[in-house]
């Protein structure tokens, strides 16, 4: 018995469900799929990126003074947006780099968005150093 190579392939191929039709079908869903989370990852770029409001606070520690052992002097700038109020933790480190005073106080709305502050902070023991341990908005 001989069998034509060409009827043999075509009977695996409907024997598997497999023709040209599903083939461009399978091919077109791929495509499509693709084509949907393209639109989609553009549009989350696009919302996070333009429509997200930008870094609206900022930090940054310019000096400290250790007026005694039970309290430290910590200077520092603040950048907020005009009109907010926010408010900031102080912290005050001894030598081995644990806490020894911490304060927390409040920073009123003003029309300068960037302001310098020194804040008085009470330690519990001799202080090396203090800084703002973080600011947020109210």
């Amino acid at each position: 018995m001989t069998e034509n190579s060409g009827q043999g392939a075509l009977d695996v191929d409907a024997r598997y469900g497999r023709n040209p039709r599903a083939t461009s079908r399978t091919r077109w869903i791929a495509i499509g799929t693709a084509v949907a989370f393209v639109i989609v990852f553009a549009a989350w770029v696009v919302w996070g990126g333009l429509f997200s409001p930008a870094a609206s606070l900022e930090t940054s520690d310019t000096g400290q003074v250790i007026v005694s052992t039970h309290e430290v002097d910590v200077t520092f700038e603040l950048t907020v947006p005009i009109g907010m109020t926010s408010r900031c933790a102080v912290q005050a480190l001894n030598q081995s780099y644990s806490i020894v005073g911490w304060k927390v106080f409040e920073v009123a709305a003003s029309t300068v968005r960037t302001r310098s502050f020194t804040q008085a902070v009470r330690t519990t023991e001799a202080a090396v150093s203090g800084s703002v341990y973080r600011c947020w908005l109210t």
